[in-house]
């Protein structure tokens, strides 16, 4: 039988370069060619499954509206299904319904029908669908309750002056149950595509939050108790001093998720009023963004972008809050310029993901290893382009500037609320005018806003007026038609799967330069970029809610008013 690539590129629902992007995917990534396929939106999964289904003369299911018997789940383990990626679906007399992402997989069929001892009747489903159904019907959260159960049912309140001291700590910190809630709350967040974990002790509450597409979600409130032990069990994991109490500590765990994948955890310890609150920030290298055209620019935006980052030199800023996403637009950046012809050093702090190609320094205060020591110690070894984790102080931004006029390309980032600010807030450091005007190339400012769950996406009606406070055009308001996620199974009934980045994109031209050089106010500075054509964030947000993107909640959640 010819091979699944070859039968669509003869359909013509992919073409041969398509197919072979998938399949150098593939190879780097692992996966199935069809996971691969819809991934880089080659192909989309209901047309995929409609080919399925033709060629293999089998029915198709859409997984996402159909409800599945627990009694019928529990006639193939998970990990049967997810090794063959398959759900069981309904049972009619001696047979049993799977829905199956590869009909043609006949290994599968045989170890199915061996292991329930019914016959196997097969339907098509895409394999995200299987997953997502992983996830809804093989449910974890229950597993919570069943480790908490190894504990005593007696729940107490401990006095900080009746803590254990450190052999007990060490001892209850490697004891089953706790080990055990630990591995379950760190493989749980993976599962559920979270960002942070926080573990977070009260007077007299205890309880796990985790950050999902932005927000925090409360998932268990485990025993007051157990607090020291499941502390102390994290700070073991990250290689921290579980005798010192009294300071904030940083590390980082790495686990092995199975099939080769390893998940990095960064992870703070910071002392609190009634203990320490540890946070835990996930490194997934799988679901690292490195394709700027799907990072959520705006088609002039990432033209702006992408022109400054390619001039032989200059500066190119990247601002915004924790957690907005600059290091994926810096790290996409310099995946675009990652040849073998240029010399590319970063330094990090920490270092999130390692980039094949690119010299990465790891910061340590401790020793005197700072942002300014390591562009120092870049600019003896010749390099192309630097990126340096953050502007903080005057010195970091003195010799990042040197660079950028000496003819290197820098790259990094700062903490200001928008683009035009990033000059005044340059100045304030010590910077002259003229420096900054001479230096840098662009600055971005951006955020995330939530995108709307496709499975559950409804239109909404939003009263015209309300758009137009909100500062979109009346002509555009008069027309649009908004949508919202109703809520399902597959987004957890938040209405919300997944984020996409707004941008806010200032090419410092020659008539912005003349600003700057002039003292002119952010205020000043933003009309004149406006009227360059730059596209403030709110603009960027009101863009997403016309594609139908996001929500007006979102817009007004990630962007404020341009007036």
């Amino acid at each position: 039988m010819a091979r699944w690539g070859e039968l669509l590129v003869r359909e013509k629902l992919i073409s041969p370069q398509q197919l072979q992007k998938a399949l150098e995917e593939q190879k780097a990534s692992g996966g199935r060619l069809g996971l691969n396929l819809t991934k880089l939106g080659f192909i989309k999964e209901q047309e995929l499954t409609n080919f399925l289904s033709k060629h293999y003369g089998v029915p198709s299911i859409n997984l996402s509206e159909f409800e599945i018997d627990p009694d019928i789940i529990n006639l193939i383990p998970k990990e049967v299904a997810e090794k063959h990626q398959v759900i069981p679906v309904n049972k009619a007399g001696a047979n049993l319904i799977v829905a199956m992402a590869d009909p043609s997989n006949i290994y599968a069929l045989d170890d199915l029908k061996f292991l329930t001892g019914y016959n196997i009747e097969v339907v098509v489903a895409s394999e995200v669908a299987i997953k997502e159904s992983f996830e809804k019907f093989y449910d974890d959260s229950a597993k919570f309750d069943d480790v908490l159960a190894d504990f005593d049912d007696d729940v107490e309140y401990i006095a900080d002056e009746d803590a254990p001291d450190i052999q007990e700590l060490a001892k209850s910190s490697e004891e089953a149950p706790v080990v055990k809630l630990v591995n379950l709350i760190l493989v749980d967040a993976v599962k559920k595509q979270a960002s942070d974990i926080h573990i977070e002790p009260y007077e007299r509450s205890f309880r796990v939050r985790y950050r999902i597409d932005g927000v925090l979600y409360e998932v268990m409130k485990p025993p007051i108790k157990l607090k020291n032990a499941i502390t102390s069990r994290v700070k073991i994991m990250a290689d921290l001093d579980i005798a010192e109490r009294r300071l904030p500590q940083d590390g980082r765990i790495k686990i092995k998720m199975g099939k080769g994948k390893e998940m990095d955890f960064r992870v703070s310890v910071l002392p609190t009023l009634f203990g320490e609150k540890v946070v835990l920030r996930l490194l997934d290298k799988s679901n690292l963004q490195l394709d700027m055209t799907k990072l959520g620019f705006e088609e002039k935006a990432l033209q702006d972008f992408k022109v400054s980052i390619h001039k032989p030199f200059g500066m190119v800023l990247v601002t915004g809050p924790t957690g907005s996403g600059k290091t994926t637009t810096l790290y996409s950046a310099l995946s675009e310029l990652n040849k073998v012809s240029e010399n590319i050093s970063t330094a990090e702090d920490p270092v999130e993901f390692n980039l094949p190609g690119i010299n990465q320094v790891q910061m340590h205060e401790s020793i005197g290893l700072n942002f300014a020591a390591s562009l120092r110690s870049f600019l003896r070894q010749d390099p192309d382009i630097i990126m340096v984790g953050e502007i903080r102080d005057f010195e970091t931004a003195e010799i990042a500037i040197k660079a950028a006029l000496t003819g290197h390309m820098v790259l990094s980032t700062l903490h200001t609320n928008d683009a035009p600010s990033t000059v005044n807030r340059l100045l304030n450091m010590g910077i002259e005018p003229f420096l900054v005007a001479s230096s840098v190339n662009c600055v971005v400012a951006q955020r995330l806003a939530r995108k709307i769950c496709e499975e559950c996406k409804e239109p909404v009606t939003i009263p015209v007026q309300t758009l137009i406070d909100a500062g979109m055009n009346p002509d555009v308001a008069s027309t649009i038609k908004c949508n919202k996620g109703k809520g399902c199974s597959v987004c957890s009934d938040t209405g919300y799967k997944g984020r996409i980045a707004i941008y806010e994109v200032m090419p410092i031209s020659e008539e912005v330069k003349e600003f700057i050089l002039n003292g002119a106010s952010t205020a000043e500075l933003k009309r004149e970029a406006i009227r360059l054509g730059m596209k403030t964030m709110r603009m960027s947000a009101l863009t997403k809610l016309e594609e139908g993107t996001t929500t007006l909640e979102e817009v007004m959640r990630v962007s404020i008013t341009d007036n």
